[in-house]
């Protein structure tokens, strides 16, 4: 598909995207009111895993400021289509070292940093092209064993030893919680997260929280998320994988 086909598909892919937006921004209305914070304190990501491009422009249309991509294959095949720069592009998903080469030039930020390992092959990739990228540390707040992440006691060093590496710039930390666990581990992120401000770590920039996903957003507002990744309340369900 061209260029001018995904644009000339954009309204008829779009107009149920364009209402779940409008209910989603009156849904985060009421939750940062209800917190006592400013609806410019949380940032709405898109999350585009399998969405067609058409569909994500019309998000972005729609006044959207970020992606989140989670597959490094898809976001080089899907990104020309995109009507979006990088700086508007964060990558979430599970980034192995071997694909940094494939994304770096193309995101703006990696939310996904779940170990040290990774951090360091960042830093390298990032010192032999003279730039540096934002990052954010993911944390395994549940210890989930299917899920990566540092653990909540393993945070503080993990954050003052990647300070210290030349490229990156910590911006704060992202969180997949076990499903369902209401506002327990969002409430204990907020207070890792203020920890680590608290401890003025020379080259730290901490002012994200990236917490709350579709079914559970509102919660993660009231616990001080400041970005909040949507994909299935935007673009509604996922088509079902195919039987090979």
């Amino acid at each position: 598909m061209t260029k001018n086909q995904c644009e000339q598909m954009d309204e008829s892919f779009g107009w149920d995207v364009r209402q779940n937006i409008e209910e989603i921004r009156a849904n985060v209305k009421e939750a940062v009111q209800a917190a006592g914070r400013a609806e410019k304190d949380v940032a709405l990501m898109a999350v585009t895993k399998t969405v067609p491009p058409e569909r994500v422009n019309v998000a972005l249309q729609e006044g959207i400021c970020l992606l989140g991509e989670n597959r490094v294959q898809e976001i080089c095949q899907k990104a020309a289509f995109y009507r979006a720069s990088k700086d508007k592009i964060h990558f979430i998903g599970h980034l192995q070292t071997n694909k940094i080469r494939d994304i770096i030039e193309k995101v703006s930020m990696i939310e996904s940093v779940d170990s040290l390992h990774l951090a360091q092959a960042l830093s390298r990739e990032c010192e032999k092209r003279g730039m540096e990228m934002d990052i954010l540390l993911q944390v395994n707040i549940g210890k989930e064993e299917t899920k990566s992440g540092f653990y909540e006691e393993e945070v503080l060093d993990a954050v003052e030893r990647i300070a210290k590496l030349p490229g990156l710039k910590a911006k704060g930390l992202m969180t997949i919680p076990p499903r369902f666990s209401g506002t327990l581990y969002f409430e204990k992120m907020q207070e890792l997260f203020l920890l680590c401000k608290e401890k003025k770590i020379e080259g730290l920039e901490f002012s994200v929280l990236s917490m709350g996903m579709s079914d559970d957003y509102r919660e993660a507002i009231a616990c001080g998320s400041t970005q909040i990744r949507l994909g299935r309340a935007i673009f509604g369900e996922r088509p079902a994988a195919k039987p090979h």
